[in-house]
């Protein structure tokens, strides 16, 4: 029912552009329509259509079908019509209808968290964090330290950002839509670069200002065994959080088949390791505030204390240039790893319907989620020789011998074209096959775009 309306409004709405079409295409667009939706093949007396190839495996051969490209009608008529037409029918409205009905994408209530342990890292640091801040704010304020005010803002970095990964992480759990139909993994990109950024400004940026302000007007801080006392217990604090984000990249990296440090550097999930750097950071900067401390209370010079501030913000500053670049490169968009390519192209190279591959494109759209694109110049030689083993080469050759006997072409073209749509729907098991083979290979590429290459060129 729901189709029998569509088309009904299709009519309605378009006929005029339908009738200025020239005869073949108004029959190609019929055949298609027909075979998409109900499932007929509704053969036209005229098949000496050409067509490109992009064409067959956009349109003929695959199960995405008639609605698979953003402009459905551009490529199939597009041979038979002047420039104008083509992009008039091209241009058709399609805004009154349901945009999940085009899209046919499976519906996805919740993405599979694969990666608790990251969840696991930046809950366990949102709240060590929100203890320390408490903790070093109160001896701030019986201190008034220096560096105990860098180590307060220090932590409040810290707490806005696990806040912002925490965010982004559930972001990037939202299932994919019409207008976002790979997700949202790189959600989680954006809000680790914005932490990144808030380490930068906040923790770094205002650290530093503060301790070169008072490099000449320090004085000694008082009460300094209770900061002693909090930074000991801060440091606890940090430590533990430490540990957790060290063992979630460990996980990361053993997901992925590779080192730690390869993983800090090269890994596609980046919220394990800025929890892990931050909480490094946080530790060290702890060390720091100490040193600084026992320096002033040794020798009574209270510039130990701005100067530990300063030092503390360097350390931020690295820490966010760091998570900034990485996060830099997962947003512009990078390829997968170069092992993971070559398995998926000597694959390619050794199947036999392949002659030969062009316009190799993979991108990591998300953490352990791959998007893979080739265009394949395929052996029509093996393809057909694959179908007629699978179908039958006697019961062709039967058909083709008594259409021959016939006084007209009428039966022949009959046969040929009925053949013909045969072979196109194989191309398209081929390319089911393939796209298959390679999620199986790389578990990972969760997308597969395989293209139909014309080595001749586009048709004038």
């Amino acid at each position: 029912m729901r189709t029998s309306r569509f088309l009904t409004r299709l009519a309605r709405h378009h006929s005029s552009a339908l009738t200025s079409l020239s005869p073949p295409a108004t029959s190609l667009l019929r055949c298609s329509l027909l075979s998409e939706f109900c499932g007929t093949s509704a053969t036209d007396d005229r098949p000496s259509f050409q067509f490109h190839s992009n064409t067959l495996l956009r349109h003929g051969g695959r199960g995405g079908g008639f609605f698979t490209s953003p402009f459905p009608y551009r490529g199939l008529v597009s041979r038979y019509c002047s420039s104008r037409r083509a992009i008039s029918l091209a241009s058709f409205s399609f805004d009154s209808f349901n945009r999940s009905f085009f899209t046919r994408a499976k519906e996805i209530k919740k993405i599979e968290v694969q990666h608790d342990h990251s969840q696991r890292a930046v809950t366990t640091a949102l709240w060590c964090n929100l203890l320390v801040f408490s903790l070093k704010f109160g001896v701030w304020l019986g201190t008034s330290s220096h560096v105990m005010l860098a180590e307060v803002v220090h932590s409040v970095a810290d707490f806005a950002n696990q806040a912002l990964l925490a965010y982004g992480l559930s972001s990037s759990r939202r299932a994919p839509d019409a207008l976002h139909p790979y997700g949202y993994s790189k959600e989680r990109f954006v809000w680790s670069l914005i932490s990144a950024v808030g380490i930068f400004c906040l923790g770094s940026g205002a650290t530093i200002v503060h301790g070169i302000q008072n490099l000449w007007t320090s004085q000694p801080p008082g009460n300094i065994q209770y900061a002693a006392l909090v930074i000991g217990g801060s440091f606890l604090i940090e430590g533990a959080s430490l540990v957790v984000a060290i063992h979630a990249v460990r996980k990361g990296a053993a997901a992925e088949g590779m080192t730690v440090r390869d993983y800090v550097w090269r890994g596609h999930d980046p919220t394990a390791v800025a929890v892990m750097t931050e909480d490094g950071a946080a530790v060290t900067g702890l060390l720091i505030a100490g040193a600084s401390l026992v320096a002033v209370n040794t020798t009574g010079n209270a510039i130990y204390d701005p100067i530990g501030s300063i030092i503390v913000g360097n350390l931020l500053g690295m820490v966010a240039i760091f998570l900034i670049q990485r996060n830099r490169h997962a947003l512009i968009g990078r390829a997968i790893d170069d092992h993971d390519m070559e398995r998926v192209l000597h694959f390619l190279r050794n199947d036999p319907v392949v002659d030969a591959i062009y316009d190799c494109k993979s991108e990591v759209i998300g953490p352990g989620f791959f998007r893979f694109k080739a265009e394949i110049d395929f052996n029509g030689e093996a393809l057909v020789q694959n179908y007629l083993k699978r179908t039958g080469r006697d019961e062709w050759a039967r058909q083709f011998r008594e259409a021959a006997k016939e006084k007209d072409n009428t039966g022949l073209l009959k046969v040929m074209s009925c053949y013909g749509e045969e072979v196109v729907t194989a191309l398209g098991s081929e390319v089911d096959r393939l796209e298959k083979e390679i999620q199986e290979i790389v578990p990972g590429i969760r997308h597969v775009d395989i293209e139909a290459h014309n080595p001749i060129g586009p048709s004038p």
